[in-house]
């Protein structure tokens, strides 16, 4: 396989966190709209995090948390972003590059990115988020089904997985809808 000088992985990494930052910046402007609430699973050793030492203790590799109800002062930069979420009623602030981000899931439009090469640490972001949604979203209350996880060979050589569960459009033809 030749090589690839231009690192289109890493492209396309940086692309997809940006999806991750304009959802973030949107919700600092605009709030969460209706029934979205978002999934961010980050590594917590990860260079510019910034968590208590409790929280450290508690989540010494990885930490996923939940932005639906309960999160304030929420700000984006271009390299990370910055909220406080209260955990057993103590108030704590996070700082979390988006580097260091390793999932990213909103339930309600059953979106999701995984972030890094597939293997041991995608199987860990994997399993947590996957074992969260149900204590934390509870049945679904439509017909779009729980959300996929993607398997690791399916993922093969991807860096990036992005996760839809919606059924493919449909391509109808216009010329079904002429008047003959």
């Amino acid at each position: 396989m030749a090589e690839d000088g231009i690192r289109y992985d890493l492209l396309t990494q940086n692309a997809l966190r940006g999806v991750v930052r304009e959802v973030l910046s949107h919700v600092q402007r605009e709030g969460l709209p209706g029934e979205h609430h978002l999934f961010i699973a980050f590594d917590t050793c990860a260079d510019g995090v910034s968590i208590s030492k409790r929280l450290k203790e508690q989540y010494p590799e990885e930490m996923t948390i939940v932005l639906q109800y309960q999160f304030w002062d929420l700000f984006v930069w271009d390299e990370r972003f910055e909220v406080k979420l209260s955990f057993t009623n103590v108030p704590e602030r996070l700082v979390v590059p988006f580097e260091a981000v390793k999932a990213f899931y909103d339930p309600s439009a059953q979106f999701g990115l995984q972030f890094g090469k597939p293997g041991a640490a995608n199987d860990s972001a994997r399993q947590h988020m996957a074992s969260a949604l149900p204590d934390v979203v509870g049945e679904q209350s439509d017909d779009r089904g729980s959300p996929e996880v993607p398997d690791e060979e399916s993922a093969e050589n991807d860096s990036v997985e992005v996760v839809m569960s919606r059924p493919p459009a449909e391509v109808v033809q216009l010329d079904s809808f002429r008047k003959k």
